[in-house]
């Protein structure tokens, strides 16, 4: 991921850059660039999707977003666009907006060589300061993951989850994965 510091970036300098297959975040009034996935990062986002959405609609508690789809935390941070995004049914914004405002309930990012680092601290600033209950950073070439939970406007470590761990979550309470099934191909 690629910072561009030249200007403080409004939302609507975002909706002027090109369609180019980059993602495009602005956190701060910072701009944040990030070329498209790779196949370890994909493979381990569509694992999560599906464990996480199956459990999300067999207990109706709301729904899953997956890039692209923008969230906007507050005015100087957005667009931000988790790999996964979960919205409480109660918070989920109509089919017709193009974009959720406001704070989801739990976010997910997955690294790639290029977003390791903002996603570990940039990325984690915000949905911490934003008030993000869960946060979740998800380690393909590390085949880790790390869920955070806010309690008192601070994240603490509710489990880093390696080998055949089970991951578990505060915010999707019952939701158990087998930590491997993220990260070994069929």
């Amino acid at each position: 991921m690629t910072e561009l510091a030249t200007q403080t970036w409004t939302y609507e300098a975002y909706l002027a850059l090109p369609e180019d297959g980059n993602r495009y975040e602005i956190i701060e009034g910072e701009l944040y660039v990030t070329p498209p996935p790779i196949e370890g990062h994909q493979y381990s986002s569509g694992e999560l999707f599906f464990a996480m959405f199956s459990f999300i609609r067999a207990h109706r508690l709301g729904i899953l977003y997956h890039p692209p789809f923008e969230v906007h935390l507050s005015a100087t941070t957005r667009p931000v666009q988790p790999d996964l995004t979960f919205i409480r049914t109660e918070n989920k914004p109509t089919f017709s907006m193009n974009y959720f405002e406001g704070v989801p309930d739990l976010v997910v990012e997955i690294f790639s060589p290029s977003t390791h680092r903002i996603d570990q601290t940039i990325k984690y600033d915000a949905y911490q300061k934003a008030g993000v209950a869960e946060y979740w950073m998800v380690d393909p070439l590390a085949r880790t993951v790390w869920v955070y939970t806010l309690h008192e406007g601070v994240y603490t470590l509710h489990g880093q989850f390696v080998a055949n761990d089970t991951i578990t979550s505060k915010v999707l309470v019952g939701l158990e994965i087998l930590n491997s099934t993220l990260f070994d191909s069929p």
